[in-house]
């Protein structure tokens, strides 16, 4: 196989972006566009922090500066993004992350890559129709907005556990400018104004959130100063124990606040949450070596399981936005979700077949079903018996995104999230904590699809302490015992197809940082049938084909919020934030 070869910076390229797709997938009707340039490209020798939010990113240059690893940036960039991005992701949350350690000899060694599963669990007294009123029928409100849609947190807890481990500074250094940030305040921004426009009815029913995030019930205007005072002695209480989260007066206030308020969450809910290492799932694509995540999340499965059914294909000969390419990609993710729609969920309750998912000799076998002429219905595409999948076991798998690398090269590829915007829209009172609605992310019942339009069945069913199938996907890749990317996105369902083609831009088109998150992005979720490509992306030539085939084409505002780090061949870490977000990439020692 030929070696990853890597270019050189290109000329400006224009896309278009839509910052409103945390909203429903496909209601972001606008025909406004706004078009953005490239991605800014930084380079760096030294170390390189990319997030979703500029001071955030800060944040976790300064404890590279100061002598801190890609854990201890990683932990203060995500301390920072809950005050400066409180509508995407927090304290109140949870996620997944990778952890990446070099080899000692990077010619006969691999990278040594952990993940770790901080995800929100169901409270112990969750039960399976628990959203579904008298009649059976589905309360399409309950598992989104209130307590009652809210999971047990894990991200203060993940936090403190992977720098207890891996971290060098000490924990009170790390959410100094987190603190600060609250309590000084920072400028809104136009993202944030219209992340709370949409969720400005329900924010305005909680009185702590109605009192944080409005001006008396009023939206803030883009260069406001929010300030979090109480979110400020939270940190600051967490800075001195963390464990006051789970078993201290953080703990009681969120349990005080949740039987007040009808929610589920317990002080035993939450003394007994604790943050699960896993191991990652791994394979081959070209020379390279790509690890993600394993379930709970959905997300390594079926980015693997895709690349398996590319396979040998060139797709470099064929062009990124040539009808063909498009079209084979697009039959790949039908099956994909297709699969992750019966087969996918807490791998503690359920058995996952992970190995027969992302065999070769499986995605051999969907490949043969695809008809490069034509497009197949996803009422066609069902997921294969467990029968036949467990004939091809192969024996020789509103969110927001950091990645961190360091000096000595570990890297942190780290997604986590609230769910939708502003979470379930309720805050623990005197505490800022801004709640997730996660439970929505379990299959309310067989069928019903969730806030990002994914249907689930009885693997995902709610249970109590189960974790809800996410499709969070962060991703390393290394090749030969070195670096070559690590990225990862928010966007609910789009994130594999986001994450799958950054990954492809980068190995397979050759593309730098900068190009690989600024390229124009299409997804299909199986259902519903559509194929969604960018506006302004694609030619009306490839377009006019992809409905020649049959497919269902929806043409949608840019969405995903990418970051990527990129190491070329001598060294240099190459990093860039999506241009369809407000984030920045920090190198430091620049």
């Amino acid at each position: 196989m030929p070696q990853i070869r890597f270019p050189k910076t290109k000329s400006q390229i224009l896309i278009f972006s839509c910052m409103a797709v945390s909203i429903s997938l496909f209601g972001c009707t606008s025909n406004s566009q706004k078009s953005v340039p490239l991605a800014e490209l930084k380079r760096s020798k030294e170390g390189m922090v990319v997030s979703a939010h500029p001071l955030a990113s800060e944040a976790g240059k300064l404890m590279l500066e100061k002598g801190g690893n890609a854990v201890d940036a990683a932990v203060a960039t995500a301390f920072a993004i809950s005050v400066v991005e409180p509508f995407s992701a927090g304290i109140g949350g949870g996620g997944f992350l990778l952890l990446g350690t070099p080899p000692e000899n990077s010619e006969t060694q691999q990278y040594k890559i952990r993940a770790l599963d901080f995800r929100e669990r169901a409270p112990k007294a969750a039960t399976r129709n628990m959203y579904l009123n008298e009649k059976g029928e589905v309360d399409k409100r309950a598992s989104l907005d209130g307590h009652l849609a809210v999971g047990v947190p894990g991200t203060v807890a993940r936090l403190y556990n992977v720098h207890k481990y891996y971290g060098k500074l000490s924990w009170s250094e790390l959410l100094k400018p987190a603190i600060r940030y609250a309590r000084d305040g920072f400028e809104v921004s136009d993202i944030f104004v219209s992340r709370l426009e949409r969720r400005l009815e329900v924010i305005n029913k909680n009185p702590a959130a109605r009192d944080i995030f409005t001006k008396d019930g009023e939206v803030y205007q883009p260069g406001d100063l929010l300030i979090q005072t109480d979110k400020a002695q939270t940190l600051e209480t967490i800075a001195k124990n963390p464990q006051s989260f789970y078993t201290g007066k953080i703990a009681e206030a969120i349990a005080t606040d949740m039987a007040k308020a009808g929610g589920l969450i317990t002080l035993e809910d939450l003394k007994d949450y604790t943050p699960i290492w896993r191991e990652p799932i791994c394979g081959k694509f070209r020379e390279a070596r790509v690890c993600a995540m394993p379930p709970p999340s959905s997300g390594g499965v079926h980015l693997l399981q895709i690349l398996n059914i590319v396979g040998e294909t060139n797709l470099q000969k064929w062009g990124r936005e040539n009808p063909d390419t498009i079209h084979l990609l697009t039959e790949a993710m039908r099956v994909a979700y297709a699969d992750r729609s019966k087969y996918l969920g807490d791998p503690d309750f359920v058995e996952v077949p992970v190995k027969e998912l992302t065999s070769l000799s499986y995605a051999q076998k969907r490949r043969e079903e695809i008809n490069l002429e034509k497009v197949r219905r996803s009422s066609e595409v069902e997921p294969v018996s467990p029968e036949v999948l467990r004939s091809h076991i192969w024996e020789s798998p509103d969110t927001t995104h950091l990645t961190v690398v360091d000096a000595e090269r570990n890297v942190i590829s780290m997604t986590y999230t609230i769910n939708g915007s502003f979470g379930a829209g309720v805050v623990t009172a005197g505490t800022g904590i801004l709640l997730n609605n996660e439970m929505d992310d379990f299959a309310v019942a067989p069928g019903v699809p969730n806030l990002y339009g994914l249907v689930g069945g009885e693997a995902n069913a709610i249970a109590p302490r189960k974790t809800p199938l996410s499709s969070m996907t962060p991703t390393i890749v290394t090749e030969n015992g070195r670096l070559i990317m690590a990225t990862g996105a928010p966007g609910g369902s789009t994130i594999i197809t986001t994450v799958l083609q950054v990954v492809l831009n980068v190995l397979e088109y050759q593309m730098n940082a900068a190009e690989a998150v600024s390229a124009p992005r299409f997804h299909h979720q199986w259902l519903p049938d559509k194929l969604m490509l960018e506006t302004g992306g694609f030619s009306e030539v490839t377009v006019n084909e992809l409905k020649q085939r049959g497919h269902n084409v929806v043409m949608r505002r840019g969405w995903g919020n990418a970051n990527v780090i990129v190491m070329d061949e001598t060294g240099i870490l190459e990093g860039a934030a999506d241009p369809r977000g407000e984030g920045e990439a920090m190198g430091s020692g620049e």
